[in-house]
């Protein structure tokens, strides 16, 4: 699917849509609300309200394939949904893995923890209840943040539940767990090397200290937390290398699969297309290999 901008015509389509579960675009474009009745504890009927994943299904889709819910960065106060969103989706469709950008509401308009973790379980859920619609092998469903929407992918990855059977709506009835988790120059830890303005957006300025641990996803880790793939710049200044080493370190201790690559340079930020530093030009090739050897992807 082409990467599309984003723009007031969509932001318009999405809120006069409301009612309806799915919207496809003149381009072609198809979102998928994720509470189509609206999203619980929900402030307005704005874009900024409704939460929704953007569909890139690959072409030529034979047999079920693996799917990735994509959460862009942008420090809890906005979404780089360009070199970490659209144009992620058409990397992963070039490799034949399904991919569903994650539009999730922010703390800076209004939405503080635990929404934006709510928005990323309940996305989970959505693809994992579609599966059948979208050709996907719904034990194959990871997870991939950028930057804070690397916390947020590491909250999903550390923070979920096998479903509500109690539930009277049957997506929540579903595990919520991803099965793998990609996280690029992420923010993990809120006490250990923060990105100070992700804390307090997303938590505040004089935060518990349980909840600060609570939300240092390093230390959440066990050994059933999903296999992840990590990747940094050593010259990142924005997000200190430290979140992924301290994870991978912990995944390490717990024996999860893991693997990480830190790169002497290419500072915060590169994502796919935004930089050409060897991080920014390489580290596809390098999640390729990653989900090739894990079967998550198709061999060439």
């Amino acid at each position: 699917m082409r990467p599309v901008k984003c723009s007031m015509v969509r932001i318009l389509a999405v809120a006069l849509f409301l009612s309806l579960s799915s919207i496809t675009l003149a381009d072609g474009e198809k979102i998928e609300l994720l509470w189509p009745n609206g999203a619980p504890g929900t402030k307005g009927t704005n874009d900024v309200d409704i939460p929704t994943l953007t569909v890139f299904l690959p072409e030529q889709q034979t047999t079920p394939i693996t799917a990735i819910v994509v959460c862009p960065g942008g420090g809890y106060g906005g979404l780089a949904t360009n070199h970490e969103g659209h144009a992620v989706g058409k990397y992963l469709n070039s490799i034949g893995v399904a991919c569903f950008m994650l539009k999730y509401r922010l703390p800076k308009k209004g939405y503080m923890h635990p929404v934006p973790m709510q928005d990323a379980q309940r996305a989970i859920r959505m693809v994992r209840s579609k599966a059948k619609d979208w050709n996907i092998d719904p034990n194959r469903i990871g997870i991939m943040g950028f930057s804070a929407g690397g916390h947020l992918a590491s909250t999903a990855g550390t923070h979920y539940d096998r479903g509500n059977k109690a539930s009277a709506d049957p997506i929540d009835k579903i595990s919520c767990r991803p099965d793998f988790m990609v996280l690029v120059y992420p923010v993990v830890s809120f006490k250990d090397f923060p990105h100070i303005g992700s804390k307090n957006n997303l938590i505040g300025t004089n935060p518990a200290p349980a909840l600060v641990e609570n939300l240092s996803n390093e230390t959440q880790v066990t050994s059933d937390t999903p296999p992840t793939f990590l990747v940094h710049a050593d010259d990142d200044k924005g997000v200190m290398p430290e979140n992924s080493i301290n994870f991978y370190m912990a995944l390490r201790k717990a024996k999860v699969p893991a693997e990480m690559h830190i790169y002497e340079k290419g500072k915060h930020g590169f994502g796919i297309g935004r930089s050409q530093t060897v991080a920014g030009t390489s580290w596809q090739d390098r999640l390729t290999d990653w989900l090739r050897s894990r079967e998550l992807a198709p061999q060439r």
